[in-house]
């Protein structure tokens, strides 16, 4: 069974707000990132127990840790970074979900990512290595600017890591984003690590983001590959989306909504339940 999530911080920095924005739309998951303009790293011990006392309250589970570890310059400091990554494990434990979101490092502008293949690789199977020894998995999210961007790179990462505690977040309009066609170059790739799926569509020729199937991030080809593989995991909601044209940080409830209700429409269409 495929199970919605989302990353709820894009409705409203208010946790109630985005609770309840999740139960009208019958999302009882979500991806925490940042609750009352505070990434979830950031949270005080107070209030990690708060959220948890409230989504408990609600009927709302934590589907993974929308963490920003390995979203720093692969120039800056990794030992203090590990620090935050530990931070990251204590919650995923405490909100009982095994998967953490990372990413692979910044690299420089201007500079290639070759350049820094080691040292991402370096990076990357130390964290890969704490994640086994402390049982939680890690999903490699792809995304511009990163070494992991397209597929070719996701995938030397994830060979050579080669960790069932490291996966793939497979996300469509980052891809796009990357000049990369999702189903067509990426998916072959990577199709053997993929755990997990953001839900974003893109505008190949802008880079914009659209609701699912408004875009080139071919949604409706991967969701009907996923019920032929008879993928059973998550699907995360992740809008992006503004009325003004520009995302900033808060797609707020009613453009939630319209994510929700796409990529709802698309699952119909391709008779995949969903909870």
């Amino acid at each position: 069974m495929i199970m919605l999530t989302g990353f709820a911080d894009e409705i409203s920095p208010d946790l109630d707000t985005q609770l309840d924005i999740l139960a009208q739309e019958g999302i009882s998951y979500l991806e925490l990132r940042s609750v009352w303009k505070t990434n979830v790293l950031k949270l005080s011990d107070d209030q990690v127990k708060d959220v948890k006392m409230r989504l408990d309250s609600r009927g709302i589970k934590v589907s993974s840790i929308g963490s920003p570890i390995g979203k720093i310059k692969i120039i800056d400091d990794f030992e203090s970074h590990l620090l935050d990554f530990q931070r990251a494990i204590s919650l995923a434990k405490f909100f009982e979900t095994p998967y953490i979101r990372i990413f692979s490092f910044l690299i420089p502008e201007g500079e290639g990512p070759d350049r820094y293949k080691e040292e991402v690789l370096l990076r990357m199977k130390e964290l890969v290595r704490i994640a086994e020894q402390e049982q939680v998995i890690l999903l490699h999210e792809n995304e511009k600017h990163i070494y992991g961007d397209t597929a070719e790179r996701c995938q030397v990462l994830l060979e050579a890591c080669g960790s069932s505690h490291f996966r793939c977040a497979f996300d469509p309009a980052n891809y796009i984003q990357c000049q990369v066609r999702p189903m067509t170059e990426a998916y072959p790739l990577v199709e053997s690590y993929i755990s997990y799926i953001h839900i974003k569509d893109a505008l190949l020729e802008t880079g914009k983001v659209v609701p699912a199937g408004e875009g080139d991030g071919q949604l409706a080809e991967l969701l009907s590959v996923l019920k032929e593989r008879k993928y059973e995991g998550f699907l995360s909601l992740e809008p992006h989306l503004s009325a003004a044209g520009k995302f900033e940080g808060y797609s707020g409830g009613d453009l939630f909504k319209v994510a929700s209700g796409a990529i709802k429409e698309i699952l119909r269409q391709e008779g995949i339940d969903w909870k």
